[in-house]
Parts: C-alpha cells; sequence; structure tokens
C-alpha cells in the first residue's frame, strides 16, 4: 500500500465517521496529500477490489434479467481490458471518447482507460454525427469506444483514431477479444495529480458546449465530498438515475459509491418509468 492509498484512506475514513455531523466535517476535514503520483483506478480501486468478492455493480434491465459483478472482478476484468486497450495502442495521455450505455464494459472501460494513464472523455450515447465531429477534433480523440448500433455516426466523421466496438462491426476492433486472455495487475502509470483524467463536455443548453478537464484529483480526490455529502457507507447499495456520458453519472454512478465501497446498482430502462423504478427501489431493500 503506497502513501498516497494511507492518506487517501485516512481522509475516507474520516469523513465516514463524520456522517451526518456537518460542521465537525467542515472543521475538521482536511484533503489528503497523494504525493507526487497518484492514480485513483491503481492507487485506490484495486487496492480495495482484489479479493473483495463482495458487489460492485448490480445492473438490472427492464426485462428483469441482471447481472451483478463483485469488486474483485471488476479490478480484474479492467485488467483484461487495459491490456487489450494497450495491445491496440492506447498509451498515457491519450484520450479515449466512450460512447456506451449503461453495460458492465462502461465501468471496466472507465477503469481500464484510468490505469493507463490515458484520458476518459465521457459520451452521451444521444449525440450526432455532428457532435461528435466537435468532440473529436477539440478533445483530440485518439481512440473511440462504443456500440454495434453507434458505429454508423462516425461513418462522415473524420480523424486518425482508433474504432473499437462492443461486438462485431465492419472495420471496428471488437472489445470482447479482451475478456478471452488472462491479464496480469496493471503496473502503475506513473501518473501525476496534476495529469488529465476525464475531458468532459457540458450540454450546451445556451450556448456551445464547453470542454472541461478534470485532473487525477479534481475528481478522484474531490468527490470524497461527494461520498460524504451523499452518506454512503460501505456495504451501502445506491441508486443514482443519471444517464452516462453525463458529469452526474461518474459522481453518483463510479467516483462516490467507488471510494465508500459501496454498491452501484443501476436499473437500466430505455424510458424512464417511476413507477418501475420504485418497484426496483422496493425489491432490493
Amino acid at each position: 500500500m503506497t502513501n498516497a492509498t494511507e492518506n487517501y484512506r485516512q481522509a475516507r475514513d474520516q469523513l465516514l465517521a463524520l456522517r451526518g455531523d456537518h460542521a465537525r466535517a467542515v472543521a475538521e476535514f482536511r484533503w489528503p496529500d497523494v504525493g507526487d503520483t497518484f492514480n485513483w483506478a491503481c492507487d485506490w480501486f484495486d487496492v480495495v477490489a482484489r479479493g473483495n468478492d463482495k458487489p460492485a455493480l448490480i445492473l438490472v434491465e427492464e426485462d428483469g434479467s441482471s447481472q451483478t459483478r463483485s469488486f474483485d472482478e471488476m479490478a480484474r476484468r479492467s485488467d483484461q481490458v487495459a491490456a487489450w486497450l494497450a495491445a491496440q495502442g492506447v498509451g498515457k495521455g491519450d484520450p479515449v471518447l466512450l460512447m456506451l450505455g449503461n453495460q458492465v464494459e462502461l465501468w471496466d472501460c472507465m477503469l481500464a482507460v484510468m490505469k493507463l494513464g490515458a484520458i476518459i472523455m465521457p459520451t452521451t450515447t444521444a449525440a450526432g454525427s455532428t457532435d461528435l465531429i466537435d468532440r473529436i477534433a477539440r478533445g483530440g480523440a485518439r481512440f473511440v469506444v462504443t456500440n454495434p448500433d453507434q458505429t454508423a455516426k462516425l461513418d462522415e466523421v473524420p480523424g486518425d483514431y482508433g474504432r473499437i466496438s462492443i461486438g462485431e462491426a465492419a472495420g471496428w476492433a471488437d472489445l470482447r477479444a479482451a475478456y478471452l486472455a488472462p491479464a496480469e495487475p496493471t503496473p502503475h502509470p506513473g501518473s501525476a495529480p496534476g495529469d488529465p483524467v476525464l475531458l468532459y463536455f457540458t450540454s450546451g443548453t445556451t450556448s456551445r458546449p464547453k470542454l472541461v478537464e478534470h485532473t487525477q484529483v479534481s475528481y478522484p480526490v474531490g468527490h470524497l465530498a461527494t461520498m460524504f455529502w451523499l452518506g454512503l457507507q460501505p456495504g451501502d447499495v445506491h441508486l443514482n438515475i443519471s444517464s452516462p456520458g453525463w458529469a452526474k453519472h461518474a459522481w453518483s454512478c463510479f467516483f462516490a459509491p467507488w471510494i465508500a465501497e459501496a454498491t452501484i446498482f443501476v436499473y437500466n430502462y430505455a424510458r424512464f418509468d417511476a413507477a418501475a423504478l420504485l418497484g426496483q427501489l422496493r425489491s432490493t431493500r
């Protein structure tokens, strides 16, 4: 365990102990010193995940089918994806556009890209070709990862970027091959705290979407505060209805729950259905 991990854990544990005591948290909490190198996927997630059979992710589909993946499975799966992505040419500092829905591969890819020291560019599947032309150009995307039913959007999108699909698609590498080969734990990429880890585009509601960079600490360390605000504790099950590609999805469907060692629960509906969602809440209590 590195000093970065230990300092991060102490800060996390302090906030867990101060749950509900906002005044003391404000007065006593200090952001952890993570040193000269820090990579949340390697220095935190892998440390708490390896050998941990507790559920990290539960995905429930509208037809009632579900998938549950443990923390240990997510660590190992993301190692497989990281090794495969590295073989495709993904390296430290490369922006990788992820345009995926709520599927296990989204979480695999987010961890894997981070483990390589590359940069995640989350993108909603609602983005069209015009949006993608802009995002790929301004974000400098070196790779695009999406599903076969989305690949046609990229047919007219110029750029020298690798094309990766979760399934067969003409001219696209199939990421599913990653899960066929064993992989060793991904070595630490030597990321510095100020290195970029995420590139987000704002919604563009009132003007052209803005490109926002987040570092290895601004989200991974900053969302210690989100964990406290949500009141999460180890072993909790946390549901959030934000869609992939938007920042709130990373806050509450990635960082905050796994900082707390809680379970991410996703009800993967095509269209919001309040009654069905309430039914899921009742059935998972």
